[in-house]
């Protein structure tokens, strides 16, 4: 077992019904998080997504992946897109999120602590945005306006919410029961009806006057599990006003191509460090990753200064 991931052959009948069960739990998705998932996709597939667009398991794309707003009244857009041939109908909305040191993003309330919902400094009273449900047919987009209208006695800063969209199912037999989720009869009296909703959701960051960051990396360790596979343990740190996104590559001396590397890694400004675990690229040449070995971690700019290093680390595998 590699790197606390848990094997789908470990469930039995019972949990069978548990995972069922969280279908009907809205999904929250920022960079590659999901509560729900089916095991068949049955509707056509739509003409291709978006550039630059986003998407989970659902049947919706949004575009841009974040939303950048600079100063105290500006406009911006947020595109969705039915990936579908089917028509569908979608909820928006305005959510409030912390990302705890896991990098895992959550919704006030529901796991992290009044402390932690205390130090993100949320965006969403001043945003506003239209319309907040819309009807798309199949491969079909729409624009959505967002608009920042921050007074003038909000200091400057970054703050951040989270633009959300949520599929709304059909009322007319869209569900399926507990009994056609496990295949077989279940017992005298049980009568549930499960309809997945998905969703998706993107940050909408506004920065107010002049900010900061300062970003550095530690503790790098080599990790190896069980099965052999391979990967990168580190910290990144942060401080200052403002987060940091960008991708981490980590490259070893004389290998002709990157070891390993993370894509859109954010640090939000409510953390001082946040740990990843990056996993060995395994096209890597044999012998590469090895005792006495000199790797190089680099964390390159994808936000304010695209291409600009943000933090690099040398060491050397002990």
């Amino acid at each position: 077992m590699s790197f606390n991931t848990i094997h789908p052959d470990l469930f039995g009948r019972t949990k069978r019904l548990a995972l069922v069960a969280l279908a009907a739990i809205s999904c929250a998705i920022c960079g590659n998080s999901a509560l729900a998932q089916s095991d068949e996709t049955d509707a056509p597939v739509a003409a291709e997504a978006p550039e630059g667009s986003v998407g989970g398991f659902g049947d919706i794309n949004l575009f841009p992946k974040r939303v950048i707003i600079d100063g105290r009244r500006q406009i911006a857009t947020v595109g969705l897109y039915n990936k579908t041939t089917n028509s569908g109908d979608y909820e928006i909305e305005i959510v409030d999120m912390g990302m705890n040191d896991q990098g895992r993003l959550l919704v006030f309330g529901n796991g992290l602590t009044d402390a932690e919902q205390a130090r993100v400094k949320t965006a969403s009273p001043f945003l506003r945005y239209s319309p907040r449900r819309v009807r798309l047919r199949g491969s079909e987009s729409q624009i959505i306006r967002l608009m920042a209208r921050a007074s003038a006695d909000v200091p400057p800063g970054e703050y951040r919410s989270h633009f959300k969209v949520t599929a709304i199912p059909d009322d007319e037999g869209g569900g399926f029961s507990i009994d056609d989720a496990i295949g077989g009869e279940t017992s005298d009296g049980i009568g549930v009806t499960i309809q997945p909703r998905f969703g998706i959701s993107i940050p909408v960051i506004v920065r107010i006057g002049d900010t900061t960051l300062d970003v550095g990396i530690r503790n790098p360790v080599l990790l190896t599990a069980r099965d052999g596979t391979q990967a990168i343990g580190l910290t990144v740190t942060r401080s200052g006003t403002r987060s940091a996104f960008g991708d981490i590559e980590i490259t070893a001396r004389g290998a002709n191509r990157p070891v390993a590397f993370a894509r859109g890694v954010g640090v939000y400004p409510e953390l001082a460090e946040r740990k990843l675990v990056i996993p060995i690229d395994p096209e890597t040449e044999p012998g590469t990753i090895v005792s006495g070995r000199t790797l190089t971690i680099t964390y390159t700019d994808d936000d304010v200064e695209p291409g600009a290093r943000l933090a690099e680390l040398t060491f050397v595998i002990p």
